[in-house]
């Protein structure tokens, strides 16, 4: 009787010590999820090559819109132009006054005289290089309004007519060293924005030899072919 008892007690107390290392445990944590296999890595696919070639900034002003825009930059300067003609004009009058003096001309006359041209031929200098940077300022900000809506139709004219890729020669220092004329699509692009952009062609602009022009590295007339 007393051994059975013994029994009972320690079965029960066995049961609660189980009962409470459960309890401490709490429930158990979820499995790790099983490893992805990993993705097969992306193989480059060789495709015909189809280039093009194209003198981009001479594109640009070569558009409809590109030669209004140089015609409006023009007319800008022409006040300033006439000023500075005017000042040449009177430089180079006093020089051949001075050339054609009498000998009997004092050298006070005579220094005076020089320093007046030195002075009035600062002034233009001064005037002229003033102008042609504005010029070129104001030519340029009217190439970058200009430059990304003919680059988008470049993007479309190469995507529609296939091809991989577009070289631009419009920079003479250009790695282009030869290629075959009808791979040039300057033309083709320029006649393609003429047509989106739906700008008329402006009349021809009366030339002037004196007139500010672009800095050597502002986009130059549309060229034909690529160098050789």
């Amino acid at each position: 009787m007393n051994r059975t008892l013994v029994l009972v007690t320690a079965l029960s107390a066995g049961l609660t010590t189980v009962a409470g290392v459960a309890q401490t445990a709490g429930p158990q944590a979820p499995a790790a999820p099983a490893p992805q296999p990993a993705a097969a890595p992306v193989v480059p696919q060789a495709i015909p090559a189809k280039i093009a070639l194209i003198a981009f900034e001479q594109a640009v002003f070569a558009t409809n819109e590109g030669q209004r825009s140089v015609q409006d930059v023009q007319k800008k300067y022409e006040p300033k132009k006439a000023q500075i003609d005017t000042l040449a004009q009177e430089v180079d009058s006093l020089k051949k006054q001075l050339q054609s003096a009498p000998a009997t001309l004092s050298d006070e006359e005579r220094a005076a005289r020089l320093k007046s041209i030195d002075t009035k031929e600062k002034q233009l200098n001064r005037d002229a290089e003033d102008a042609q940077t504005a010029y070129n300022a104001d030519l340029q900000e009217a190439y970058a309004k200009l430059a990304q809506k003919v680059s988008t139709s470049m993007r479309t004219y190469a995507a529609q007519n296939g091809y991989t890729l577009v070289l631009d020669v419009s920079n003479q220092q250009s790695a282009v060293m030869w290629a075959l004329p009808n791979t040039d699509v300057t033309q083709a692009v320029v006649d393609a924005y003429n047509v989106s952009s739906g700008v008329a062609a402006p009349a021809p602009a009366a030339p002037s030899a004196s007139r500010p022009r672009p800095a050597a590295s502002a986009p130059k007339p549309a060229a034909a072919a690529p160098k050789k």
